[in-house]
Order: C-alpha cells, then sequence, then structure tokens
C-alpha cells in the first residue's frame, strides 16, 4: 500500500471512530474491531513521536485512547502485549547520543471531566486502603519534557523524554537554561546521585518577543510557545539556543541514591518536600503554585479556580497534574506499564482542532503591509469559535505549504492569537487550489513592493485609505493615546461618515453631527469630549508610540522620549547618533530618520501641536535627574491605589527603569496582595529591598 493510500486509509478509519463515539453500539463496534483501534492510535503514534507530523489533535488522539483504554480495563483477556495501552510511546528521530534514564519517564493517565477524577481517588483508596488521600495539584506545564541527572552535586546530563527509556542527550543546551543550576547541594541530604524531571518553556513574554523578532526580520513567526520551546533544545548551536531565553520548571524527583544520611539533613518524605527542597537548593520549582489538599473535592474545586487564571499566567499550561503527596504511599501504589497509579493528569478545554482553509482575504495595515487572512470552517479551539487566522505574508504561505480548501491544524493558547500549525497535504483529494498573492493593492489598487530583505509586500501609496484608517485607530488605542470611547469601530464609522480624514482631524471632530447618530447621546458625546481634551496632556512616549512610526515599540517609544526635550529635535537627528539610543539598531535608526525627514510627517506634528497636544518631554528633560534616576523595580501582586502600568509609569518619569524578572539587578520590589513567585525569589537576594506600595508612594514627589 502507498503511502498516500495508507495515511487515508487510516485517517477514514479516525473519522469513523471520533464519530462513533456517540453511538450507543460503541461497545458492539471496539468488540468488533479493537484490533482496528489499535492500528489507528499506532498510525497517529508514528505520525506524531516518529515523524513529528500529527494529523489530529492532542484532544482526538486522547479521546480515541481513553476509549481503547477503558474498553481492555473492562475486557482484561482482550488485552494484547502491542497495544498502545502497554507501552510508553514510540521513538524520537536520532540526531542527538542516547542516554537511558534511570527510572522510566511514564506518561500520565489523563482526565477531562470531574467523574474521571472521583474514579481515579476510589481507585487509589481501595489500593491504599485509606479512606481519605492527601494531594498534591499542581499546573500542567505546556512545553518541553525533560530529565536532569546529577552527580555529587554536579549537573551531568540532560535529555529529552524520548520514548519513555531512552532520550537524547541535550546537556549542551540543557545548560544554556539559567534557571536550571549547574550545581546544587544534595550532598547536606546525603544525595549523591538524584534523577529531576521537568519542562522547559518559553514563556508567553519572551515568545512574543521572538515572533517579534522573526517577523520584523521577514521570517514567519511560531505557532505556539510549547513549539518553539522543543525545536530549541535540538538546535546545535548553544549561542543561539541561550539567546531563547529558556526556562525550566522542576516538578517531579525520580531517583535518589544516598550514601548515608547520618548526621545529614532529612531528605522529603512527600512529593510537596521535594518541591520545598528543590526550591532551597536554587530550582524552579512549582511549589508556589502547588496546593496539598485532602481529599478529591478540595482538589476538584482547586482546579477550577486554577483554570480561571490560566491565561493570565506568564507560561502555557494545559492542565493541572494531581499527585499522591505521600512518596511512601506511591511506591506502594505502583504503575503500570503506561502509566503511575499515583498520579493522573486533568486535562483543560482543547486548545488545537482541524478546520478546513476555505478563501484568503488580503488586508492593508497602518504601515502598508498586506497581510493575508485565512478564512476557515469555524471550529471550537480552547472555548472560543475560531474562524479568521492571519496567515502574516507570502513566504508564510509557501512554508506552511497553505492550498485553498486544505485540511488543516490549528491553534490558540491562551492570549496567544490563533495559528495555523501546518496543512495536511496527505489528505488533499484534488478540489485544492494555489493561493495568489495579489501584485497590486487590494484596497487602492497602486502596485505593491516588496524589499530585497523582507517577506513583506508594502503598498507605499501614503494616502491608500486602509493605512489612513488605520493610522487612526493606532493613535487613539490604549497603549498609545488612549483616547476613550474613540475605538476601533468609530474610527471607521466616523471616516466612513466623513467626519474625519487623519490624525489631526480627530480634534476637530463636529460634535453636533454626532447627535445626530443612533447610539450618541449627550452622555456619550460628553465622555468622548473629555477623553479627546486629556489626550493632548498624554506624555511624549504615547505621541511617539501613536505614531505609528515603524519598527518603534512602546519600549523604544520611551527610549527615545527620554533623549529629547521636544520632538522637532528628532528632525536635526542622522541615522548614526539615532544609533546611539537605548533600544534603537540599524533598522529602527533609518525608519525613526526617514520618518522626521518626511514634510507631510512634520506638518502633522506642527499641526498637532497647534491643537495643543504636548510636544514636551515627561517632568525629566535630558539631563536632568529625578527621585528614582538609576534606580530599577518591579511590581508583583495586586496593587491598591495603583494601577500597575500607572506605577511603572511614575517609576519611569522619575528616571527610574522597570525590570521584567528579579535578579541581581533588582533595587526594588514592590509587593502586593497575592504576590507570586518573584516575592520568593527576592527573599534570596539580600540586595534587593521589598516595599509595600506605601512605601513605594512615599518615594515619588509630592
Amino acid at each position: 500500500m502507498t503511502d498516500t493510500a495508507n495515511i487515508k486509509k487510516n485517517q477514514d478509519s479516525t473519522r469513523e471512530w471520533l464519530t462513533a463515539k456517540v453511538d450507543k453500539n460503541i461497545e458492539q463496534k471496539i468488540k468488533e474491531d479493537i484490533e482496528g483501534l489499535r492500528n489507528v492510535l499506532r498510525f497517529h503514534e508514528q505520525r506524531y513521536y516518529v515523524q513529528n507530523n500529527p494529523l489530529i489533535s492532542d484532544f482526538e488522539y486522547d479521546s480515541l485512547y481513553k476509549l481503547l483504554e477503558k474498553y481492555e480495563n473492562e475486557h482484561p483477556s482482550v488485552i494484547t502485549k502491542d497495544s498502545p495501552t502497554q507501552r510508553v510511546g514510540a521513538g524520537l528521530i536520532k540526531d542527538f547520543p542516547k542516554r537511558q534514564h534511570l527510572v522510566p519517564m511514564l506518561s500520565l493517565e489523563n482526565s477531562y471531566n470531574a467523574d474521571d477524577l472521583y474514579d481515579w481517588d476510589r481507585k487509589v483508596r481501595e489500593l491504599s486502603g485509606l479512606n481519605e488521600i492527601e494531594y498534591c495539584a499542581e499546573p500542567k506545564f505546556d512545553g518541553a519534557s525533560i530529565s536532569l541527572m546529577y552527580e555529587n552535586d554536579i549537573l551531568e546530563q540532560g535529555t529529552t523524554r524520548g520514548d519513555g527509556e531512552t532520550g537524547d542527550d541535550i546537556t549542551p543546551n540543557i545548560r544554556q537554561i539559567k534557571s536550571v543550576p549547574l550545581s546544587a547541594e544534595f550532598s547536606k541530604y546525603g544525595i549523591q546521585q538524584i534523577e529531576i524531571r521537568g519542562e522547559v518553556l518559553l514563556n508567553k513574554n519572551n515568545f512574543k518577543k521572538y515572533n517579534d523578532k522573526l517577523m520584523e526580520e521577514g521570517l514567519p513567526p511560531l505557532a505556539n510557545p510549547r513549539n518553539a520551546a522543543a525545536g530549541s533544545l535540538r538546535i546545535k548551536d548553544t549561542k543561539v539556543v541561550s539567546s531563547r531565553n529558556l526556562e525550566a520548571f522542576l516538578y517531579h524527583v525520580s531517583y535518589i541514591n544516598t550514601a548515608t544520611n547520618k548526621g545529614m539533613e532529612p531528605v522529603p518524605a512527600t512529593h510537596s518536600g521535594m518541591l520545598e527542597m528543590l526550591w532551597q537548593l536554587g530550582f524552579r520549582s512549582p511549589k508556589n503554585e502547588m496546593k496539598i489538599i485532602k481529599g478529591i473535592e478540595g482538589v476538584i474545586q482547586y482546579i477550577h479556580e486554577f483554570e480561571k487564571q490560566r491565561d493570565g499566567l506568564p507560561y502555557e499550561i494545559d492542565g493541572m497534574v494531581i499527585k499522591v503527596n505521600s512518596l511512601e504511599l506511591q511506591d506502594r501504589l505502583g504503575m503500570t506499564s503506561h502509566h503511575p497509579r499515583w498520579a493522573i493528569a486533568y486535562k483543560f478545554k482543547a486548545r488545537q482542532a482541524t478546520s478546513k482553509l476555505l478563501a484568503v482575504e488580503f488586508q492593508v495595515g497602518r504601515t502598508g503591509a498586506v497581510t493575508p487572512v485565512a478564512k476557515i470552517e469555524p471550529a471550537l479551539v480552547g472555548g472560543v469559535t475560531v474562524s479568521s487566522i492571519s496567515i502574516h505574508n507570502e513566504e508564510y504561505i509557501k512554508e506552511k505549504d497553505l492550498k485553498l480548501n486544505d485540511t488543516i491544524l490549528i491553534e490558540r493558547s491562551g492570549d496567544v492569537i490563533p495559528q495555523i500549525v501546518k496543512s495536511m497535504p496527505e489528505l488533499r483529494n484534488g478540489t485544492e487550489t494555489s493561493i495568489h498573492f495579489p501584485k497590486r493593492c487590494p484596497v487602492c489598487h497602486d502596485e505593491l513592493y516588496k524589499p530585497e530583505e523582507e517577506a513583506v509586500w508594502r503598498c507605499i501609496n501614503i494616502n491608500c485609505e486602509a493605512q489612513v484608517v488605520e493610522r487612526m485607530i493606532h493613535f487613539v488605542s490604549k497603549d498609545a493615546m488612549d483616547i476613550r470611547s474613540f475605538g476601533e469601530a468609530n474610527v471607521r464609522k466616523f471616516y466612513a461618515l466623513g467626519f474625519i480624514k487623519d490624525i489631526p482631524s480627530i480634534y476637530k471632530l463636529d460634535f453636533d453631527k454626532l447627535k445626530t447618530l443612533e447610539g450618541f447621546g449627550s452622555k456619550s458625546i460628553e465622555n468622548l469630549i473629555l477623553a479627546i481634551e486629556a489626550s493632548k496632556s498624554q506624555p511624549l512616549h504615547r505621541l511617539i508610540y501613536g505614531l505609528g512610526i515603524r519598527y518603534v515599540g512602546e519600549t523604544t517609544a520611551k527610549a527615545l522620549a527620554q533623549s529629547v526635550q521636544n520632538i522637532f529635535e528628532f528632525i536635526n537627528f542622522t541615522e548614526e547618533q539615532l544609533m546611539q539610543l537605548e533600544d534603537v539598531g540599524v533598522k529602527v535608526a533609518k525608519s525613526i530618520f526617514e520618518f522626521f525627514q518626511n514634510k507631510d510627517n512634520v506638518e502633522m506634528l506642527k499641526r498637532l501641536e497647534e491643537i495643543g497636544l504636548s510636544m514636551q518631554a515627561p517632568l525629566l528633560a535630558a539631563g536632568q535627574t529625578g527621585n528614582l534616576q538609576g534606580q530599577s523595580f518591579l511590581f508583583t501582586g495586586t496593587l491598591v491605589k495603583l494601577k500597575r502600568s500607572e506605577a511603572e509609569e511614575k517609576v519611569e518619569i522619575q528616571g527610574g527603569k522597570i525590570l521584567g524578572s528579579v535578579s541581581s539587578k533588582l533595587n526594588y520590589l514592590v509587593v502586593g496582595s497575592d504576590a507570586g513567585s518573584k516575592l520568593e525569589k527576592a527573599k534570596k537576594i539580600a540586595t534587593i529591598k521589598i516595599i509595600t506600595e506605601e512605601e513605594f508612594l512615599k518615594m515619588l514627589p509630592t
């Protein structure tokens, strides 16, 4: 059978099984064709573990796996040695030396509802002979699994999970992860050798920064933080790995060899104690996210509470892991060939799905960039119905090999925008057609232009209607001039009605005309007037960001605002002088220089100044100092009197600097209520001053 025929046969079978789940006769279907279900799972294991090219989502695979597992548990006589339920998984592609784990890295049993957890708890209680179990509930990190082995306090080996028995030796890359200690004082517990399990992650902020950098360079962005982390571990250039800013959570001790514990600190007897030990030794363990709970009822309640925080976390999680806390009881419960009996994973709503690519629309942004947007069959992903997905640029379409009518795998992770993970050429039936990128602007019909060093086609007609509208939308946005009540919908409506035509016209809006529109009562108009007037006093960095200068984000805008006393000084800056400023490289300097050499742009700024907008630098002019000059700050927890963005702005106005994480470079950690791991980490660095919001406010000028 050809590869294409085999793929089609198995994919057809997959759909039959997924559809059959809701059939009342599913029991009979499994009985008659249980080997067929096993073969479908084997096929998808091969696609996932060996080829790294899955054809179904994780949720769909788990659904089929649990179907087989349930039937085999009910009918043990039908279990075969080669059933997918009787082994961990298949091997990875051999790019790195193989190393055997001291203890197999088994999968976890998965659950998707409270009934599964109640059933698992019942089995644990029955096996243990106890009426109530003490559990640990902790996040299920969505990254790349690793195993670390320390001997005589030194990191000797880091490996991937691999097939569960052996993994790829990636020790040089593990050493690039700053949250992984190169040595740790295990010897004070009498530990000579220890194996620790964990997850390598790329946090959401670093993932966004990395994707922004890729797109600036005209390269397609990565689909999700998990893929970015896994791919980073397999890069052979350690300098590149180091630049990715990977992090690692270590969440399980799988093996310990002690020579003697006499006169030493006692080795913890609980899982939570092990997490505390790792934390104290300098590892990033989830001890702050973990909760010790007696009884499954409390576990379920905590899971629901934690799921609500999911999108607000700095890293991706796809569920919770529940573990028996007692290590002695873990040993008594043991494990199957597939998973430990003392742990289970509760998976949150699926965030992957398959869909069809129906059409592609081409949209023009404020910088003239033409962005293709995929219109797909609506798919429910992570509780949200997705019907449109940006596909970035022409190169992205080619790289993903996208065609109209393709079956595609899509993913939505937290607050990360939906992405097409890949197309599935194996499922094409001849109805697919190529996607043709336009040669002319879809709005003004001028010819498009693409610099050699970029992947993005652009409309360079500055009067193109789409660019004019998008620039105004950006200008009034929350992070720019923050003109509340003047959002995207109103910009488009007012432009279509001829009420506004460019940025300065926003400040000359005829409010009498607004009274004729439905939905614009006296209160709405009054709020809009106040918001427009208030924006005239916004600090200079917001104005610079609001101008929409290519490559100038919020951070660069702040650096620019601190380098001048008046925005018009930039007219006299050379590209070389601009490159001396913080956060300004070659491309950014060129873009800023070209903006301020454009007479139309300068004229627009003069019109805004005449209208009353502030063109001056913040309270601190160049060369002056403020109360917080040279001091670095970081905020954690919930503030009472200030929003975090307001507090950070006050620091910057007074010459201080905001850091992104706790390190020895940090001077002050300002702590609000419900402070998390940043506080614990700061306590370990003696030079950091930990202060309250009230103490911070006293540092500011009155």
